[in-house]
């Protein structure tokens, strides 16, 4: 009658369904050298759960957290840099390519060349992301399938310890 009650606790604590009362009942049962064969992985488990409750954490915890007043003073940079910008007055503004300079007319083609330059550069390198991507999907597909393949031993090793 007592193994029977052992296991219905067992069958609610693998569910997580045990009050606190029952799962001292448990550790009661294992902590005892008479336990019926087929339960002999929990009581390791129990076992392991004592003595790992008795084990104390010696190091010293740093209570007194380091500051970092980096990111303080570059916030404050990136507000006078903001505020600067607002209130320095331009003194000519350009309205249209016809209203540039001959230099500045090329400083802007050389500039334009330049930028399509790199956006061409970078479309081909994120093109050469895609085939990762591709392996990275076929990596987590074979993970997963061998998540099955643990599974299915973690059952067939349950199977043949029961029989």
């Amino acid at each position: 009658m007592v193994l029977n009650s052992i296991e219905k606790l067992l069958e609610k604590y693998d569910n997580g369904e045990t009050s606190l009362k029952e799962e001292q009942k448990l550790k009661d049962y294992f902590a005892q050298d008479d336990v019926a064969p087929h339960l002999e992985s929990y009581k390791m488990m129990f076992q392991y759960f004592n003595t790992t409750k008795q084990e104390l954490y010696t190091k010293d915890v740093p209570l007194k957290p380091k500051r970092n007043n980096l990111y303080k003073w570059i916030s404050v940079a990136a507000v006078a840099v903001l505020m600067l910008g607002i209130f320095i007055p331009r003194d000519s503004q350009i309205n249209s390519l016809a209203e540039l300079t001959p230099e500045q007319l090329e400083a802007y083609s050389q500039t334009k060349e330049a930028l399509a330059m790199l956006s061409s550069n970078f479309n081909e390198g994120t093109s050469g992301l895609n085939a990762l991507k591709f392996a990275a999907s076929s990596f987590d597909k074979g993970a997963e399938q061998m998540n099955y393949v643990g599974e299915f031993g973690k059952t067939t090793n349950k199977i043949l310890k029961n029989k």
